[in-house]
């Protein structure tokens, strides 16, 4: 007698390999069985005209707050991710004095968009190292695995201080102190460690966050602690300028060190063609001998602007100024008024420089996200932007773009592609999953609360790139699951997940392939303090299912709470080392 049987499926195992139809037989946590299974289960599952995958294993996520108080981790699970690797970017919250709290909290939601008053109402501050914060983790309970990285933030912090804060150079004496403390945390179970390098990334007050100018020595002297625990990761956002220097290092760290270094990698609208250069020194690096792979993401780091949003075309406009800070259904009641709309509409925005002057005026690049019969459209066409529906029907783009967000009663949504749609299209998006430094990631979820909601990745990648894309060329669907199972788990050396074999963990999606969509994005305050964060929901997860367990059943979650903290890098199993 099985645990657990999920009968008739079309099982796409994570390996890449061809469907076929089969039972999946669970004990222990493990699966025990694959195929044909002749024995009864203690609870079976039929999943004749479904499919059944691996979980998603998520590699770039930011929920290293909300993990502290949320057991689900919603978005992410509700799109059938099983496993979420957090501390991404340099961003975290150990390790931290006590008086560094507030700090932290104002970096975050500096960089990642999340509510301040959340994290200070929901974080309960019971730890100072980092070992200690994984031992916080380790003690709550949850639906899904989660895994994390030492952030370079606050090490620097912890360390240096102000001087940290400030991004001054490090001493020798602070360089030591700071390997010391990733060392620590890659002993206690961190699975890498992570900084940012990109100018994009900032505090509050507009400064970039620490660590972004830090030196190639004191980057070099934080791999080589890594090294001394096996495989690890050294992630990072950077803007790779000059792209030379920065592979310069990463290299002699990959090479030195075997540590594996990953980088964000987006198409910049300044420069469309410059990831196919850095793709090339990236396998020129590989070819070496460095173990160097590109982050990349499935659509545009794109803002979803409305009026609840963090900003929206009329944000600088003074005549909505003086109305911005009402309760929203009061707001809305102003924005109903036509004498309202005409006086907005007859303002102008005040200076916001050249990037808030695109998320205000780029009407040029602002589209309908949802479409009358209820489509979301990430890949939208040039002649479909706002600026386009403007010359053909007369209509000033603003007066477009205000009765768009009037939709839905006031919670309409306009978006902005700003990275990754430099030529209005996904040809590139396409062209770097075909390369094999490349690995899918960048859903950052729990992050960007006001204005973005790209958790709903892993349900993206099958609806539109395998199934919906009419633009240019789909992907199969075999290749999809495997990007988001077995190679994601494999970059961070996650070996006892992503594949439906004998040995591995049980961690599955039973899923009606055909029903699968997702859902129209939506601003709720759940979070802590009411907290604002953008949602979006999905259809047609019949089953997410963690260590054998049913966690979520048709979009309801089921109580269970299987999940645990991941330690380090987990074992090769005898099925994967069989591949």
């Amino acid at each position: 007698m099985h645990d657990l049987v999920i009968r008739n499926g079309k099982v796409i195992d994570g390996t890449g390999g061809a469907a076929f139809m089969g039972d999946i037989a669970i004990e222990g946590g493990l699966i025990v069985a694959v195929g044909k299974v002749a024995g009864a289960g203690r609870r079976e599952i039929d999943a004749a005209g479904l499919i059944v995958t691996p979980g998603w294993v998520d590699i770039h996520t930011h929920y290293d707050g909300q993990v502290t108080w949320d057991p689900y981790l919603s978005p992410s699970s509700w799109h059938g991710v099983t496993t979420a690797v957090m501390g991404n970017c340099g961003v975290g919250f150990a390790p931290v004095k006590r008086d560094r709290h507030d700090w932290l909290i104002e970096l975050m939601e500096g960089v990642e968009d999340i509510p301040g008053s959340a994290l200070a109402e929901g974080i309960s501050w019971d730890w100072e190292t980092f070992p200690e914060y994984l031992d916080s983790l380790d003690a709550q309970p949850r639906v899904l695995d989660v895994a994390t990285q030492v952030p370079h933030s606050a090490v620097r912090a912890y360390v240096m201080g102000d001087r940290g804060a400030r991004n001054e150079d490090a001493t020798p004496e602070d360089i030591a102190a700071m390997s010391a403390i990733v060392a620590e945390g890659m002993a206690a179970g961190a699975l890498g460690f992570s900084t940012s390098r990109t100018v994009v990334h900032t505090t509050k007050d507009g400064q970039v966050m620490p660590g972004t100018t830090a030196a190639a020595e004191e980057l070099l002297a934080i791999g080589r602690a890594m090294a001394a625990y096996g495989p690890s990761v050294f992630e990072m956002s950077s803007d790779m300028n000059p792209a030379e220097a920065e592979f310069d290092w990463m290299k002699a760290m990959a090479m030195d060190t075997g540590v594996t270094v990953t980088y964000s990698l987006l198409q910049s609208p300044m420069n469309p063609k410059n990831w196919q250069k850095l793709l090339t020194m990236t396998a020129q690096a590989r070819a070496q001998g460095a173990s160097i792979a590109a982050q990349i993401a499935c659509r545009p780091t794109g803002l979803v602007l409305g009026w609840q949003s963090t900003i929206h075309p009329f944000i600088a406009r003074q005549s909505y100024r003086d109305i911005a800070d009402l309760p929203f259904e009061a707001r809305l009641a102003k924005l109903k008024d036509p004498a309202v709309r005409a006086a907005i509409l007859a303002d102008k925005s005040r200076p916001m420089g050249p990037l808030g002057m695109i998320m205000t005026q780029g009407f040029d690049r602002m589209f309908r996200l949802e479409q009358p019969d209820g489509h979301l459209d990430y890949e939208p066409r040039v002649e479909d932007s706002i600026a386009a529906l403007a010359a053909t029907s007369g209509a000033a783009p603003d007066a477009i773009v205000y009765d768009m967000l009037m939709e839905k009663d006031g919670r309409g949504y306009i978006y902005l592609p700003l990275l990754n749609y430099a030529e209005f299209n996904f040809d590139h998006i396409h062209a770097m999953m075909h390369d094999p430094n490349t690995v899918l990631s960048l859903s950052d979820g729990g992050a960007h609360c006001g204005v973005i909601c790209d958790a709903s990745f892993p349900t993206y990648m099958l609806t539109h790139w395998t199934r919906d894309r009419a633009r240019g060329p789909t992907l199969p669907l075999e290749k999809v699951v495997s990007m988001q199972t077995r190679d994601t788990a494999r970059l961070y050396g996650l070996n006892d997940r992503g594949v439906l074999a004998v040995g591995m963990k049980a961690d599955l999606n039973v899923i009606d392939y055909e029903g699968l969509a997702i859902e129209a994005p939506e601003m709720v305050f759940d979070l802590p303090a009411q907290g604002r964060r953008m949602i979006q929901k999905a259809r047609g997860y019949v089953a997410t299912i963690v260590s054998g367990v049913v966690t979520y059943e048709n979009g309801e979650a089921t109580g269970a709470m299987p999940g645990r903290l991941v330690r380090g890098a987990q074992g090769v199993t005898a099925a994967i080392a069989a591949e």
